[in-house]
C-alpha cells in the first residue's frame, strides 16, 4: 500500500547520511549595506587620518614648514645702511662710506663644491685655511652664504668672469679714511658687519649707522626669480667734530719728530680750546692705519691721551700752586728755605733737581723745586688737597665723548699721610690722563672754570644741525688765582724750567714735568715720563696744549749722542713747535713786539723794486709779511712754505725733509722780484740744542 509519507522519506534516504540541509540564499540588499558600511567606516578612518595630519602639520609643524617654504622660495639679504660721514669743524672729511663687492654664494644651487671653492679661491688668492673655510660654507644646505664680503673692485672682476652657477655679488658700504693715519685714535675703526668699534665710530655708533633695510627675492619650483622687493636703508646722521685736520696734521708731525730725536716709545699730545673745550687736535703715538686696523697691533691702536695713565711730575704742581693760593694759605712773595736742595719726610730724603739759596713762592715754581713744593703740600694738608684735586676733574672720568677715558688714581684723603702728601705736591703718587692734566691747566687758562673736553661739535640729520653747546663742570679756583697762576707761569716760561717752549711773538704760560716711571713696584732711575703743559698767548689763551713722551733716551748734539730726558729738554720744544705752526695757521696776532727788531734791518732794495706782500699773507699772521719783507716760516712743512712764499710770487727751492729749520733770504730781508728763495728743511728741528730744567 502506497503511503506518501513513507515515499518521502524513502527519498530522503537516497541522500547520504553526512549532508546537511542548505542555508537559505542571503539577501541581496543585505549584502550591499554591508559593504557601505565598509566603504564607509574605511572612508571615516581615511577622513580621521587626513583631519589629524592636517592638524598635525597646521598646528604642530607649521612654523618649520613656513620657514622651509620660505628658504626655498625666498630670500633675504640685508641691505646695510651708509654710515654717517664724519667731518672737522670747518667741514673737511674724515672717514665716509663707499659701496664695495660682497661675494656671496647658494650652495643649494652649487653640484661641486670643492671644484668652486677652488676656482673661487684662485680668483680671491686664498690662503689654506681660508679654502678650507670656504669649502665648508659652500657644502652647507643653506641658501646663503657669505664667500668674501667687501672685496676689491680686481677680485670681484675675477669672480664674475668664472660665470660659476650659484655665486653671485651684493654691494654693501665699507668705511673709509682718507687721512688714513691722521686722528685714528680718535675717529676709530669700523667692523665688517658695520659696528662702531672703538673711538668716536663706537660712541655714536647708533648715531650715523643708520637703520638696515632688506632685499626679498622670490623664486618658483625651478628656483628661477621672478619677484625682487627691496626696502631701502637709512642712512646715518653726520657727525661734526670740534678737531681742525691742519692743526691735527701739525701735532701729529710734531709728536713723531720729536720721538724720533729722543727715541722715546711713545707720546700723546692734547689740545683744547680753554673757552670751550673743544679738542682741537689729540695725537697718539704708536699710532695706526684704520682702514686696515687689523694689522696694528692692540698697543698701536691705544688712544694714550685717555686711556693711559702717568704720574705727572712737576706739571702736577700747578694744582699744588693753585690750591694754596686759592686757600690763601701763601703769597706771591714768601721765602721759602730749600737751601739744604733735600727734605726729609717719614724716614725718606726727597731731592731737588738743582740746589739753589732760598726761593720765593714764584721761583719754587719757576725752578721747580721739589723740596718747595712739598713744604706747600704740608701746609695745605690731606682734606683741602684732596678735595681740590677732585675739583680739578682728577680722579673722575668726565667726557661724554670719550667713555674708554681712564678715571686716572687718586688717594683718599684718609691714605694721604706725610709721605703721600709730600709726593701728591710734586706730582707723584696720583695717576692722571693726558687730557685730564690739559683740561685742568685749561681752568687756569679760561680764568676758573673746570668744562668738559668734548670732540663732537655737532650732529647733522636731513638737513638738520644740532650743535652741542660747552658745559662748565664747575669753578675750580677764583679768577684772581687763575690770573695769578697764570703769571707765575709766564715767569716758568720765560726764566724758569721751560725757555724752550717760548714761541716767538707770543706769551707763553707752562710748566715743565719730568717724572721717574714706576716698574715693577720701584721707580727707574732711567725710565722717565717728560711732559709740557701751557698755553698761548698767555693773557688771551687760544690754545692749550700738553706734550707727554714716554721713555725719552737720548739725542745727538753736535754728532756726540747725549742722554735727554726732562720736559724742558724733550716735551718744552715739541710744544713750541706745534704753538708756532698752530697761531700761523690760525692767523693769532702777535702779542710781543709785533714789529721784531730782525725786521728792522737797513738792508733794503732799489727805489721801487719792493715786493708788494697780497693781503691774504699779510692775514696768515707771517712776521715781517706787513712790512714788505721776507716771512719768518721757520717751523712749517715744505708744502706749506711753498705755499706762503709762493704767493708771494717767489721762485721756492726746498732742501732736505721734515720743517723748515732755516731758509735764505733771512726774515726781515726786503724782497724783490724774481728772488730765489731757498728753505732747508729737517727731521730733527730743534737740533737738541740745550737742556732745560725739570
Amino acid at each position: 500500500m502506497f503511503q506518501l509519507g513513507s515515499r518521502g522519506r524513502g527519498r530522503g534516504d537516497a541522500r547520504p547520511s553526512s549532508a546537511r540541509p542548505t542555508a537559505p540564499r542571503p539577501d541581496w540588499r543585505n549584502t550591499v549595506r554591508g559593504r557601505v558600511a565598509v566603504v564607509a567606516a574605511a572612508f571615516a578612518v581615511w577622513a580621521a587620518g587626513i583631519e589629524a595630519k592636517l592638524v598635525y602639520l597646521q598646528f604642530i609643524q607649521r612654523d618649520w614648514l613656513v620657514e622651509r617654504a620660505q628658504s626655498q622660495q625666498q630670500r633675504t639679504i640685508a641691505a646695510h645702511p651708509r654710515r654717517g660721514d664724519i667731518l672737522d669743524r670747518a667741514g673737511r672729511v674724515l672717514a665716509y662710506s663707499v659701496e664695495a663687492s660682497t661675494v656671496y654664494a647658494v650652495p643649494t644651487k652649487i653640484d661641486d663644491p670643492d671644484a668652486t671653492a677652488d676656482a673661487l679661491c684662485r680668483a680671491l688668492g686664498c690662503s689654506a685655511e681660508q679654502r678650507a673655510t670656504i669649502g665648508a660654507r659652500l657644502s652647507r644646505n643653506a641658501e646663503f652664504v657669505y664667500v668674501e664680503r667687501q672685496v676689491s673692485p680686481a677680485k670681484a672682476r675675477r669672480v664674475d668672469d668664472l660665470g660659476l652657477p650659484g655665486v653671485g655679488f651684493t654691494t654693501e658700504p665699507r668705511r673709509y679714511y682718507p687721512n688714513k693715519e691722521l686722528a685714528a685714535h680718535l675717529l676709530g675703526y669700523v667692523g665688517i658687519d658695520h659696528q662702531g668699534l672703538a673711538g668716536i665710530e663706537s660712541t655714536y655708533d647708533e648715531v650715523i649707522r643708520g637703520e638696515p633695510g632688506r632685499v626679498l627675492i622670490r623664486t618658483d619650483a625651478r628656483g628661477s626669480a621672478f619677484n625682487r622687493v627691496e626696502v631701502p636703508p637709512e642712512s646715518g646722521a653726520a657727525l661734526e667734530l670740534t678737531i681742525d685736520k691742519y692743526l691735527q696734521h701739525i701735532a701729529e708731525r710734531e709728536l713723531r719728530a720729536g720721538i724720533d730725536e729722543v727715541g722715546a716709545d711713545a707720546g700723546a699730545v692734547v689740545m683744547l680750546d680753554p673757552a670751550t673745550g673743544e679738542v682741537l687736535a689729540m695725537a697718539s703715538e704708536p699710532t695706526f692705519n684704520p682702514n686696515v686696523f687689523a694689522l696694528a697691533s692692540p698697543e698701536a691702536r691705544r688712544n694714550r691721551a685717555v686711556q693711559d695713565v702717568y704720574e705727572p711730575g712737576s706739571t702736577f704742581k700747578v694744582v699744588t700752586a693753585s690750591t694754596a693760593l686759592e686757600e690763601r694759605l701763601v703769597h706771591r712773595d714768601e721765602i721759602f728755605d730749600v737751601s739744604a736742595g733735600y727734605i726729609r719726610i717719614a724716614g725718606d730724603i726727597i731731592r731737588d733737581f738743582r740746589t739753589t739759596g732760598p726761593l720765593s713762592f714764584i721761583d719754587v715754581m719757576v725752578r721747580s723745586s721739589n723740596v718747595g713744593a712739598i713744604r706747600v703740600g704740608l701746609r695745605i694738608g690731606p682734606e683741602r688737597f684732596s678735595e681740590r684735586v677732585r675739583r680739578f676733574g682728577f680722579g673722575q672720568a668726565f667726557a661724554r665723548d670719550f667713555p674708554s677715558e681712564s678715571p686716572g688714581i687718586v688717594w683718599d684723603a684718609a691714605d694721604l699721610n706725610e709721605r703721600a702728601l709730600a709726593s701728591l705736591s710734586m706730582g707723584y703718587q696720583i695717576a692722571v690722563t693726558p687730557l685730564q692734566m690739559a683740561a685742568a691747566v685749561a681752568a687756569i687758562a679760561n680764568g676758573g672754570n673746570l668744562i668738559e673736553s668734548r670732540v663732537v661739535r655737532a650732529v647733522r640729520r636731513a638737513g638738520e644741525r644740532e650743535e652741542f653747546g660747552s658745559r662748565i663742570i664747575r669753578p675750580v679756583v677764583s679768577r684772581d688765582t687763575a690770573a695769578e697762576m697764570t703769571a707765575i707761569m709766564e715767569a716758568v716760561a720765560e726764566r724758569g724750567t721751560a725757555r724752550r717752549a717760548r714761541v716767538p711773538g707770543y706769551t707763553v704760560a707752562g710748566k715743565t714735568g719730568t717724572a721717574e716711571k714706576l716698574i715693577d713696584g720701584r721707580y727707574s732711575s732711567t725710565d722717565h715720563i717728560a711732559s709740557f703743559v701751557g698755553f698761548v698767548p698767555s693773557r688771551r689763551p687760544r690754545l692749550v696744549i700738553l706734550v707727554m713722551i714716554d721713555t725719552p733716551r737720548a739725542t745727538f748734539v753736535n754728532g756726540v749722542r747725549r742722554r735727554v730726558y726732562t720736559g724742558g729738554a724733550v716735551a718744552a720744544p715739541i710744544f713750541r713747535r706745534i704753538a708756532e705752526a698752530s697761531l700761523r695757521h690760525l692767523a693769532v696776532p702777535r702779542n710781543v713786539d709785533p714789529i721784531p727788531a730782525a725786521l728792522s734791518s737797513e738792508r733794503s732794495a732799489p727805489p721801487g723794486m719792493a715786493v708788494s706782500i697780497p693781503a691774504s699773507t699779510r692775514q696768515a699772521g707771517f712776521p715781517g709779511a706787513e712790512a714788505g719783507r721776507m716771512p719768518d716760516v721757520r717751523g712749517l712743512s715744505g708744502r706749506e712754505a711753498i705755499h706762503a712764499l709762493a704767493r708771494l710770487g717767489l721762485d721756492v727751492r726746498v732742501e732736505g725733509d721734515g720743517v723748515v729749520v732755516a731758509h735764505d733770504p733771512e726774515p726781515g730781508t726786503v724782497l724783490v722780484p724774481g728772488m730765489v728763495a731757498t728753505a732747508r728743511m729737517s727731521r730733527h728741528p730743534d737740533g737738541g740744542r740745550g737742556q732745560g730744567g725739570s
